[in-house]
């Protein structure tokens, strides 16, 4: 890519990146508060509305968002048509959510999500009005202005919430939280962006859109299902005590997996869509960032596998142990999610929506098998199976996008593998040299990860694996830009 380009986008990523440690940890520490002060079955409840909420929410945006990113000539037109568009049917979905609520509860057979899932309709509104102003600033890669708005709806939706718990609002504090987070970005972008939709409409402009983003909407609206369709079963067969045990788990493990590479992904889509014609770069560059993807989340989930329980009982407190065998197992196949987004984002940034849908069946095939079969054995057999089911996936999205690129699938496969080894070496020996340990969990928590993270990196380091090379690349550039400001 060319230098322009190449520096826009890294500035970009440390912006996003910076952002989200920020926000994301942020975020981490007012969880910990909710988490003690309210109870699992609180947690539980407002899962059962989210599940139905987030598979909506994919109406609202129908791929058009997608679409306006990867067009490469995108005129007023198209900016303002689906703006009022994104509008209308996130309305229709308020009002659908808001008349079904009393559905939604005869589902659950539990009353209390019928006010739950009516206030938590008004999201889809506030959702859409300021979709476009996001798009906009994703598009350019003005992801210093993103970051600063979502670091500042965070800390006051998180405040909020604590408050709010703190005071006895229970599950409400969790409804007012997420719908103040919502509408401090809207305002915020609002006020921020220069961009206002004209009073004009286009539905030639829509299906020029359409015609990349269906595949892309298609499949969205797949993984919205599929990705919840663990805590709707669960929500259904179990205590909203036990589902609000699985998805404390559930949200920590993908906090952890998503935050590994969703920073250089939001920054890669735009970037891979301006260069998918110079193959040579696109190459290179995709190469590069799978290989960087699978050093950190290989590190973070070793580590994390290590100090699940400690690091579960010192920020959640005790109450919360029966979440560490769900966050243990799922830790274990949360390195496919990663490494899958960047393969899939190859596909779409070359307009290959329609293989990119037709993939995404083939691996919800896989997930509906271990849905129907995993359960037979509990949750935690729904959660060993998962393991195998993204592997499979992985292995599917590697191969299709490896072929896309004209690459051998053997060089991702080799990066992920040798990386997969180094981390599991790294945990058997942290556990031999600590098993003899007994301290407090505080303690623990330190020493095994210290030492998972010292042999991770030198184990990686003589071995000179790809990974490694590439990661030290990247980051010895940051820091020459750091200290060059």
């Amino acid at each position: 890519m060319s230098d322009n380009l190449k520096a826009k986008g890294v500035v970009a990523f440390i912006w996003d990146f910076s952002g989200k440690l920020a926000s994301n940890g942020m975020g981490f520490i007012i969880s910990i508060f909710l988490a003690r002060l309210l109870e699992p079955a609180e947690f539980g409840l407002i899962a059962m509305v989210m599940v139905v909420i987030g598979i909506a929410a994919v109406f609202s945006d129908s791929g058009l968002g997608v679409a306006l990113i990867q067009r490469r000539r995108v005129l007023p037109i198209h900016y303002s048509s689906v703006f009022y568009f994104n509008i209308a049917i996130a309305i229709l979905l308020a009002l659908i959510t808001f008349f079904s609520a009393s559905s939604i509860a005869e589902f659950y057979d539990n009353e209390e999500l019928i006010p739950l899932a009516q206030v938590m309709s008004f999201s889809f509104i506030i959702g859409a009005l300021s979709s476009v102003q996001s798009i906009r600033l994703r598009k350019e890669l003005n992801y210093a202005l993103l970051t600063k708005i979502t670091l500042i709806s965070s800390l006051i939706s998180g405040v909020v919430g604590i408050i709010l718990a703190f005071n006895g609002a229970g599950v409400w504090s969790l409804v007012v939280q997420t719908l103040t987070a919502g509408i401090m970005s809207n305002i915020l972008l609002w006020v921020t962006s220069k961009w206002r939709p004209s009073l004009t409409f286009s539905l030639k402009a829509l299906r020029q859109l359409w015609t990349f983003g269906f595949h892309i909407f298609l499949t969205n609206l797949l993984d919205a299902v599929f990705t919840r369709l663990d805590v709707l079963v669960i929500g259904k067969l179990f205590t909203p005590t036990t589902l609000g045990f699985f998805n404390r788990a559930k949200a920590l493990d993908q906090m952890i997996s998503s935050y590994a590479s969703s920073s250089l992904m939001a920054v890669l889509f735009p970037v891979l869509s301006k260069i998918q014609n110079d193959l040579l770069r696109f190459q290179n560059v995709a190469i590069k960032s799978f290989a960087i993807i699978a050093f950190v989340i290989f590190l973070l989930l070793g580590m994390f596998y290590l100090v699940s329980e400690e690091l579960i009982v010192l920020l959640f407190s005790e109450k919360w142990l029966p979440s560490v065998l769900y966050f243990k197992i799922l830790v274990l196949s949360g390195f496919a999610l990663p490494l899958s987004i960047l393969l899939v984002s190859i596909l779409i940034s070359r307009g290959k929506s329609k293989l990119v849908f037709r993939i995404s069946i083939y691996k919800k095939i896989l997930f509906v098998i271990n849905l129907y079969f995993g359960f037979s054995f509990g949750i935690e057999g729904y959660l060993y199976g998962l393991i195998l089911v993204v592997t499979v996936a992985l292995l599917i999205n590697i191969y299709y996008g490896s072929r896309e690129i004209g690459l051998s699938s053997f060089i991702f496969i080799k990066v992920t593998l040798t990386q997969l080894i180094i981390s599991v070496i790294s945990i058997i020996v942290t556990l031999l040299l600590v098993q003899i340990m007994e301290y407090n969990n505080f303690v623990m928590l330190i020493v095994k990860s210290s030492i998972f993270i010292i042999f991770y990196i030198t184990i990686s380091r003589i071995l000179k694996t790809d990974s490694y090379l590439f990661f030290m690349e990247q980051f010895n550039q940051v820091l020459d830009r750091i200290r060059k400001k």
